[in-house]
């Protein structure tokens, strides 16, 4: 889903944090939805919601121009990688979780270049 702005500066890192929310929503359902390891998958479904969160916020915070959006990418950044560690312990049982790890270390990437 791309969102068109008038000032295009940020518009890879948006896009990038919407999909790595979209990916951590799909990674979280999947998770909960795998009766037969749901119990074990409580932190990745923890950091999932947590980190579709924040990327929605950096996204939101990129789009209306705030004075914050770095710091809020450094954090983003920060939660997209432990995302990924965790999403990474269940890669090799989870189609979902592998993707979402993927996706999450793109978006700190991507992060990490904005604030540059």
């Amino acid at each position: 889903m791309n969102t068109t702005l008038i000032n295009q500066k940020n518009q890879t890192c948006i896009d990038t944090c919407n999909e790595c929310a979209m990916m951590c929503e799909a990674c979280c359902t999947a998770c909960m939805s795998n009766t037969e390891m749901a119990g074990m998958m409580g932190r990745c479904m923890m950091m999932c919601r947590d980190c579709a969160d924040m990327c929605r916020m950096a996204s939101c915070m990129m789009a209306r121009g705030s004075e914050y959006a770095k710091q809020c990418c450094n954090m983003c950044a920060d939660v997209c990688e432990a995302c990924a560690m965790e999403c990474d312990k269940m890669a090799g049982k989870m189609e979902k979780c592998k993707q979402c790890a993927d996706m999450c270390r793109a978006c700190a990437q991507e992060c990490r270049n904005m604030m540059r």
